[in-house]
């Protein structure tokens, strides 16, 4: 049996259902509305299941914060679910008050509720443990009217708050259909990948990455990490080479200079085993050229990896069996410096590989260069798929675990 139990062990036919989602949407910050609903029809195959199996589903999910400007009630994200779903979806204005309770208590099966956002109460966002959260107001006010919790929000997962944890310890708690696919991609490139296994990691959080380098080697997970990004330019440095005084000023305003110390250790550990830039691409007068790392340092911002590069990379990737990419090459939102995530990300497209994929930035990349389509699997995560990829306990996941100890 699985160490957590999914909606396979659970039946829902005339049940109240509790179901954490991930709804945060990108939103217009003039006219309020959502402009891209991925994540809303990526928690649908889960919501419309629960519908057709006869509960009554009530769903839970956030927008924004408290101030941002993307901090707006849910009955948007209700009608557009209505319209993926074909069917009618309702809505209320309130949380977890009399109102919300009455609706719930309302319900006919088969009916989906979307409360409001769940960021209005002002103790959701505490990192409390799942028993502290459990007597929170929002739980103890909704926890009575349901019979099963259904964790469907990944996305949230490392985040131990009162809606993503705190109805575990109360109520029968599975993994929904979106959480339990992320669960099994993530485990098929970090518990046992077909090896080789390669990481490519480029973008700016190149903090985040320091620590995935190291966790993937010290476990013998990746064979080999290639860089490019911001990542690039610390693990560069960290190997000796001077990038030059933009590039290292940009590392400096990013607070990214302290990891190449760290970055040098992880280097010398393990070397040969992380890949860098063997040439660049900089701005000279609004254009791309082309130099060899070892014409470095330069007067000008490096922007990208070389063509060179870019075809070192191509090779290795043809060569693994498993590849799990996050990050952009260089700055792929200008045409000029777009080639070499172009060339890595589509390499990786035509391998035969297991190809997981996640972040903001590489998403958005595989969006515009239309790849999204042709990898294994796109993590709809940024911070969870990060923390999974170092090696971190996600609250959520671990609070399934408990769940489903008390259950056996």
């Amino acid at each position: 049996m699985s160490e957590y139990l999914t909606m396979d062990d659970a039946d829902f036919s005339g049940k109240t259902v509790l179901v954490r989602v991930d709804f945060n949407s990108p939103v217009d910050p003039e006219t309020k509305r959502i402009i891209d609903d991925t994540r809303i029809r990526a928690h649908s195959e889960t919501i419309r299941e629960l519908s057709e199996k006869g509960a009554k589903v009530v769903i839970l999910a956030h927008q924004g914060r408290p101030g941002d400007p993307d901090f707006i009630p849910l009955k948007q994200h209700a009608k557009i679910l209505g319209k993926i779903l074909g069917k009618p979806v309702k809505y209320v204005q309130d949380v977890f008050g009399e109102e919300a309770k009455r609706e719930i208590r309302e319900l006919k099966f088969g009916e989906i509720l979307v409360l409001e956002n769940v960021r209005n109460f002002a103790r959701e966002t505490d990192e409390k443990s799942a028993e502290e959260h459990a007597q929170s107001e929002l739980v103890k006010n909704l926890a009575p009217l349901a019979d099963v919790f259904v964790s469907d929000g990944f996305s949230v997962a490392h985040r131990s708050q009162a809606s993503v944890v705190g109805f575990t310890p109360l109520l029968t708690s599975v993994a929904g259909r979106m959480m339990e696919k992320e669960l099994k991609a993530l485990s098929e490139a970090m518990e046992a990948p077909e090896k080789p296994c390669i990481f490519i990691l480029g973008g700016a959080k190149a903090e985040k990455c320091i620590d995935i380098v190291r966790y993937v080697l010290d476990n013998n997970i990746a064979d080999h990490v290639l860089t490019g990004g911001l990542v690039g330019h610390v693990v560069l440095e960290a190997e000796g080479v001077d990038i030059g005084k933009p590039s290292m000023k940009f590392l400096e305003k990013k607070g990214l200079a302290d990891l190449i110390p760290k970055m040098k250790e992880i280097v010398e550990k393990y070397p040969g085993r992380i890949d860098v830039p063997s040439d660049v691409a900089v701005e000279i007068e609004g254009k791309r050229k082309e130099i060899e790392v070892s014409k470095l340092p330069v007067v000008h911002p490096i922007y990208d990896i070389g063509s060179k590069t870019v075809e070192e990379y191509g090779k290795i990737i043809g060569r693994a069996k498993s590849i799990v990419l996050s990050g952009p090459m260089g700055v792929y939102e200008r045409d000029e410096f777009r080639e070499g995530t172009k060339g890595v990300f589509t390499s990786i497209a035509e391998s035969r590989a297991f190809k997981l994929a996640g972040g903001g930035d590489t998403i958005a990349a595989l969006e515009k260069l239309g790849l999204h389509d042709r990898m294994s699997y796109v993590s709809t995560a940024g911070g969870a798929f990060i923390e999974y990829l170092m090696g971190k306990k996600l609250p959520a996941v671990e609070a399934l675990k408990e769940a489903a100890k008390r259950t056996a």
